[in-house]
């Protein structure tokens, strides 16, 4: 799917019949996801020494901040969780 060559020698990206014509009119979205799938190559390597910060730690900081505690409780009770993200929405220091 990448770009082709044109009869002068200058590259070029395919245009969108050319495209279609390669995926005989299949749905595009799909086409690329299951390519993805298939042919998946992980590029580099992951760095040595200590692991980043995982995205619940750095919640767990602004919840902090906000000076919330329980807040595993409070995050299984619905109305209760929806007020603490009212208060995040308008807290300054976020």
């Amino acid at each position: 799917m990448g770009p082709v060559q044109d009869e002068n020698g200058i590259w070029r990206i395919r245009k969108n019949y050319e495209i279609n014509e390669l995926i005989r009119n299949a749905d595009i979205s799909r086409f690329i996801k299951s390519r993805r799938i298939l042919e998946r190559k992980p590029m580099g390597r992951r760095i040595r020494g200590r692991p980043r910060k995982r995205w619940i730690v750095d919640d767990e900081e602004n919840i902090q901040t906000m000076g919330i505690r329980g807040w595993r409780k409070l995050s299984k009770e619905r109305t209760e969780w929806k007020k603490v993200t009212e208060k995040a929405k308008i807290h300054s220091e976020l």
